[in-house]
């Protein structure tokens, strides 16, 4: 088999980005967005954590990541609920995407990439890299700014702004 053929039969179809998105931000919207350029279908699984107490139900997160992501092709959003590499295998997952702000997130994803292959070896784990003026984003920063009465607007878009600001009553 010649390498051009080869390459077209690996091209992944479907990704799934695994997390809480309590709540959404730029950032998560980075990452999907670069994921759904790597690949067909992109499944934003919302995860229930057991170990955090969410801010918003997981009801209201789903709706959430479908709306601000709703200008982004090929992107389904499901909640999930146990092992990941389960959900990966429901959905027919090629990889699983993980976002990296820092090197500090590198040590803790690397050791549940390594976990989920150890499990099921059928799905690679990419690691993507948001922009620049993402890079520092995270929900739990994003949640404390707005608890604080701060600007917001250019973290999170616009649903996620007022369904924060609703949460909070601001």
């Amino acid at each position: 088999m010649d390498l051009q053929s080869s390459s077209i039969q690996n091209t992944m179809r479907t990704a799934i980005y695994p997390g809480s998105f309590d709540p959404i931000h730029n950032g998560h919207l980075d990452v999907i967005g670069r994921a759904s350029r790597l690949c067909e279908r992109v499944v934003v699984a919302v995860a229930v954590n057991h170990v955090k107490t969410g801010l918003f139900t997981m009801e209201e997160r789903v709706e959430l990541i479908r709306k601000a992501s709703e200008h982004i092709g090929g992107v389904e959003v499901k909640a999930f609920e146990g092992l990941l590499v389960d959900f990966v295998r429901r959905e027919r997952g090629d990889a699983v995407i993980r976002g990296l702000r820092a090197v500090s997130d590198f040590e803790y994803e690397f050791q549940m990439a390594l976990m989920n292959r150890s499990l099921d070896g059928e799905f690679e784990t990419l690691f993507l890299v948001p922009s620049q003026e993402n890079i520092y984003l995270s929900s739990r920063i994003v949640k404390e700014v707005a608890s604080l009465g701060g600007e917001i607007e250019r973290f999170v878009p616009g649903v996620v702004k007022e369904a924060l600001r609703i949460k909070m009553n601001r």
